[in-house]
């Protein structure tokens, strides 16, 4: 289907953006054939390219048509590899887009190809490769070299690659523009290839444009390895394919977004950094990839997060950086921020709350690895034996609860996490698979959680569980209790129809009460109803809930941010969202169980 792409106010619409993917980094190309995000050499680096939250001075590699245009967008199949073809009065041309990998996988630099072919006519095209200010600490000088342009910013180095048919237009020593028009069957490549504070080898054009087809078949190796082939399986492929863009593949973690401050709502403040691993989003992603068959992202995941757990003594921290360091506090940057939504801001101060679901989150996630088949090592066992003995102390305590909200309480889910911990640590127990004298107490302290929460937050007005103790606000995240076992099948059916009756638009579901005047509806909720219908015994409701998802949400080559505005459909929040794409994944797996 042929799209316009119109830039409001400088900001190109989050549903004309698609990602590309190294295992390191992640670029947003734009449907005008702007890429406007690109943080080098990591997700959460700096970005390179920052024009989504910088329009006027922020860095950009654009090859756009200079006439009106239209475009089609599609993934070459079961690839993150792009390909956008450009129809204008004159001529048809496309651009394949590629974040390059090697051989034997990552490439020990960043390669961002583009290849532009003629199909028809001829189409004019402007090119601009200009780096970002680096959070306006530093500004682009560029030196010229035997194989091209090259402009180094704040320690990284960019280099511009291009065949001879591409003529440079602008002498400046910030950026580089060139044009190019092509005619049919012309085929010509571009490129940035960039490092940070090391050399930069710059290899020949004709290797980097092979490497834009090596890639694409690696992307179709790999999703041909899926073992998922029910009803859904188109979308269930895409969603893994940009759960593997989220994947860090020097270490195994998984971060929520490549993005950050892409806002809840044009013009809000409900900005943040989500380019760290959270411990839920992580946990939840790697029984995603366990359960289509990605296993070997299932171990390195896990790896990581036993690893990073044991690196940091005490509690495990809502999230970490992608190395497994701790996480950065927030910092807000002087930018105008993505259609003039402020603030700006790098770092989550989400780091040091408590948040007691993570319990249920890793020990959950160590069940269904064991369930699989898959052995845990000593040290692994007795770290969850630890863990487990941590949440049967602390489940009484107030926490920020899984919405990260600042008023702490007794937040319903959060003692729901508590429970899943205990009841798993307690199959893990039964199996030899955590070594402790001290299950019995284990089951102990489940049986009274469970009890607390029927007796703390459950109202007989609404017929529902609550978002915490004491009020009677909804949250659609009880859903997930359903997926849990939670033992109270009645009053979770019942708490499903209550978020149906408050928190659903159509389809789309709010996150908990009073969010309507705040945000968009959140887009892993829809996903987690469909759960609820299926795990409940309502197939076809879940598939209605399912098919009216997907259409609500999917209309961008498949790629899911954190939120959709429910009376414009325009997407919202950071993309692509780790948390919508693997709650689509156990939607349709629900779905095709029941």
């Amino acid at each position: 289907m042929s799209e316009t792409a119109i830039r409001n106010g400088d900001a190109l619409p989050l549903g004309q953006y698609a990602a590309l993917g190294d295992g390191r980094s992640v670029a947003l190309v734009g449907a005008d054939g702007s890429v406007d995000w690109w943080c080098v050499p990591n997700m959460d680096s700096t970005a390179l390219f920052d024009r989504m939250l910088d329009p006027e001075q922020g860095g950009r590699f654009s090859v756009t048509p200079v006439e009106p245009f239209t475009v089609e967008r599609r993934y070459r199949p079961d690839s993150n590899v792009l390909e956008q073809t450009f129809s204008t009065v004159s001529g048809k041309a496309r651009v394949t887009d590629s974040l390059n990998s090697g051989i034997s996988g990552r490439l020990p630099w960043s390669e961002l190809a583009r290849r532009i072919e003629g199909l028809e006519g001829s189409v004019g095209f402007r090119i601009e490769m200009r780096p970002g200010r680096r959070r306006n600490h530093a500004s682009p000088w560029r030196e010229g070299s035997p194989h091209g342009d090259v402009l180094h910013v704040d320690g990284v180095i960019a280099a511009f690659r291009a065949d001879d048919s591409v003529t440079r237009t602008v002498e400046d020593d910030r950026r580089v523009v060139a044009e190019l028009t092509t005619t049919p069957g012309s085929r010509a490549t571009v490129a940035v290839l960039a490092s940070a504070n090391e050399p930069l080898i710059l290899p020949p054009l004709a290797s980097i444009d092979g490497r834009i087809d090596r890639s694409d078949q690696a992307w179709c190796e790999w999703s041909g390895n899926l073992t998922f082939e029910g009803r859904y399986r188109a979308e269930v492929r895409r969603s893994a394919l940009a759960l593997k863009l989220l994947l860090f593949s020097p270490t195994g973690a998984i971060a929520a977004a490549a993005t950050t401050s892409l806002p809840e709502r044009i013009g809000g403040d409900k900005n943040y950094d989500y380019r760290y691993a959270w411990i839920r989003d992580v946990a939840y992603s790697i029984k995603a990839f366990l359960r289509v068959g990605a296993i070997e992202e299932a171990k390195a995941g896990f790896s990581w997060l036993t690893a990073t757990i044991r690196r940091h003594p005490g509690r495990p921290r809502v999230m970490y950086r992608l190395d497994g360091s701790l996480a950065p506090g927030e910092e807000t940057l002087d930018l105008a921020g993505y259609a003039g939504s402020q603030p700006v801001k790098v770092g989550n101060d989400a780091r040091d709350q408590l948040q007691l679901g993570v319990y249920g989150d890793i020990l959950e996630t160590a069940a269904l690895f064991v369930e699989q088949g898959h052995v845990l090592d000593l040290v692994t066992r007795r770290l969850l034996a630890d863990l487990t003995d941590q949440c049967a102390d602390f489940w009484h305590r107030k926490d920020a609860g899984i919405w990260e909200l600042k008023q702490e309480e007794h937040y319903t889910m959060s003692k729901m996490g508590c429970w899943t911990a205990l009841d798993r640590a307690v199959t893990l127990a039964r199996k030899g698979q955590i070594e402790t004298s001290h299950s019995s107490r284990w089951e102990r302290e489940r049986d009274r959680i469970r009890d607390w929460i029927d007796a703390e937050c459950w109202s007989d007005a609404k017929q529902s569980y609550t978002l915490h103790a004491g009020t009677d606000r909804l949250d659609a995240a009880l859903l997930l209790a359903i997926r849990f076992g939670f033992e109270r099948k009645d009053r979770l059916a019942a708490t499903r129809e209550a978020v149906m009756r408050e928190l659903c638009r159509g389809p789309l579901v709010y996150r908990y009460s009073g969010m309507e005047a705040e945000e968009g509806s959140f887009t892993a909720c829809g996903f987690w109803l469909v759960e609820a219908f299926a795990l409940l015994g309502d197939r076809d409701a879940a598939v209605r809930q399912m098919d009216g998802m997907i259409e609500a949400c999917g209309g961008n080559l498949g790629l899911l941010t954190e939120q959709v505005d429910p009376e414009t459909g325009a997407m919202l929040g950071n993309v692509p969202q780790a948390l919508s794409h693997l709650a689509l994944i156990h939607a349709a797996m629900a779905i095709d169980q029941t």
